[in-house]
């Protein structure tokens, strides 16, 4: 599973224009299921999330997670972090799982942060999803379980 993180002070999700997820400060996570995902990434994946320490304590250092200020999460399905692009000038999707899987192991992800956290909200699998944010720092981080 590879998650993008982005720390924002806010992002949202609208699906032909109508605003279906939105926080305030906290994590938009952009998330692509791979093929060996199974319960345990999904669990690791989650736990990364809810306590990758990327916010700022008193002293300017990034020591707090999403937990230790109590911020949101928008959780956002992305299969584009999984292109090909070694070669020529258009990305490749061979490698891709099935729409099937993906979506399968997305929902698990979102039920597994919500049972964890209490304040997840989340893009659509396979919709047409017009995503703003307005990073903070900006600051984004690359995970991968």
């Amino acid at each position: 599973m590879i998650a993008l993180l982005q720390r924002v002070r806010c992002a949202q999700v609208e699906i032909d224009h109508h605003c279906v997820a939105k926080i305030e400060q906290g994590i938009l996570a952009l998330v692509a299921v791979q093929a060996e995902d199974s319960q345990a990434q999904i669990e690791r994946c989650c736990e990364r999330i809810l306590n990758y320490r990327i916010f700022a304590d008193q002293e300017g250092k990034m020591n707090k997670s999403l937990r230790d200020i109590q911020a949101g999460l928008l959780l956002v399905p992305q299969f584009t972090l999984l292109a090909d692009t070694n070669k020529g000038n258009r990305p490749s999707f061979s490698h891709n799982v099935s729409v099937e899987f993906g979506q399968q192991r997305f929902e698990q992800l979102i039920e597994t942060a919500q049972n964890h956290y209490h304040y997840v909200q989340q893009g659509h699998f396979g919709a047409d999803m017009q995503v703003s944010l307005t990073n903070d720092g900006p600051a984004t981080f690359w995970l991968e379980v």
